[in-house]
């Protein structure tokens, strides 16, 4: 079968590599993968800069689709011909997150899955929606659930709330499909009038480009009658979240889900009157199997379908990684296999 793998970082050192199909082992699921989406984080991993200890050689991405191909001797729950998404965070099942459930997490503490097969554990695959194609299907893993999982489980969106949310990557774009089917309002920000035009179109009520406000914030106050969002989705890290935070309403709710503009949390406690408001900042990385399903089963009920960017090929793989690097996207980056 083929395989891409590193045997040093940097994207321009991918290989096509041919090994053996792996056999599944008793608790196995062999699976004949279909499509695989790129995320912030595969580029990260890919150079180095998020893991320098990783081993090689190394095989990339988290997220795809596929089909059962042949299931291990103690398998009941999977049959060939089953149309499956992966797990992102294999152990985690069910409930809240823990040091054992957040222990393995594919294409980090196990290989990828941009590869023809993979053998992945029988509670580390999820029913793809009926609605979706592979390629559709292989969007969901991390940053379908990253927003459903803050949105609904963390942040408890009600009908007729405000969801503030930034760009047009992966977790913003879901969060407004989801946002918009839950009954709520949503004003995003982006950086074009192209885009925004995109953004309305995709179902947005309000856009705001911040190359033209860059106190985005105020504008939220004005378009919430000084009041701020209930909900938004903090994705960029530190250049966003001082916004983030002065943007939500008393009792409001920020997620932190993304750290492309860095990592470091510049935040006054008085300033941004997190104790006098009792705001609400929660860490957010995808969710559990159980939160995938129930995801799953909103896509089909309300026939969303994700936003993809471009498909590429195995044998185009550098250009996928360069165009999610270059940061121009619309959605999501996926590669057929």
């Amino acid at each position: 079968m083929k395989t891409v793998q590193l045997t040093k970082f940097g994207i321009d050192n991918f290989t096509i590599n041919e090994v053996e199909i792996p056999t599944p082992s008793a608790n196995q699921v062999l699976v004949r993968i279909k499509a695989v989406s790129l995320n912030y984080l595969d580029v990260i991993l890919a150079q180095g800069s998020f893991d320098p200890y990783l081993s090689f050689p190394y095989t990339p991405a988290s997220d795809g689709s596929g089909i059962v191909e042949q299931v291990g001797s103690n398998v009941t729950r999977w049959k060939a011909g089953d149309r499956v998404a992966i797990q992102y965070v294999q152990k985690w099942t069910k409930g809240k997150i823990d040091q054992e459930s957040n222990s393995v997490r594919v294409a980090w503490q196990t290989p990828g899955v941009l590869s023809q097969y993979v053998c992945i554990p029988d509670y580390g695959l999820v029913k793809a929606p009926d609605n979706l194609s592979f390629e559709e299907t292989a969007t969901l893993p991390i940053a379908a659930l990253t927003a459903w999982h803050g949105l609904i489980n963390q942040a408890n969106l009600q009908l007729g709330q405000t969801v503030l949310t930034q760009g047009t990557g992966g977790v913003s774009l879901f969060a407004l499909q989801i946002a918009k089917a839950a009954g709520a309002r949503v004003i995003a920000t982006t950086s074009s009038n192209e885009k925004a035009e995109k953004l309305r179109k995709a179902g947005a009520d309000e856009v705001i480009d911040y190359t033209q406000h860059p106190e985005w914030h105020k504008q939220v106050l004005s378009l919430t009658n000084g009041q701020g969002a209930d909900i938004t989705l903090d994705i960029a890290g530190t250049k966003t979240i001082e916004q983030s935070l002065l943007s939500v309403k008393e009792n409001g709710f920020v997620g932190t889900a993304g750290f492309i503009s860095g990592a470091a949390l510049p935040l006054d406690i008085h300033r941004h009157k997190i104790n006098l408001s009792f705001l609400r900042i929660q860490g957010l990385a995808v969710g559990s199997a159980e939160s995938f399903t129930a995801l799953n089963r909103a896509i089909e009920i309300a026939d969303i379908h994700p936003v993809i960017d471009s498909v590429f090929t195995l044998d185009t793989v550098h250009d996928a990684y360069r165009r999610l690097q270059e940061g121009q996207h619309f959605g999501k980056i996926v590669i057929t296999v």
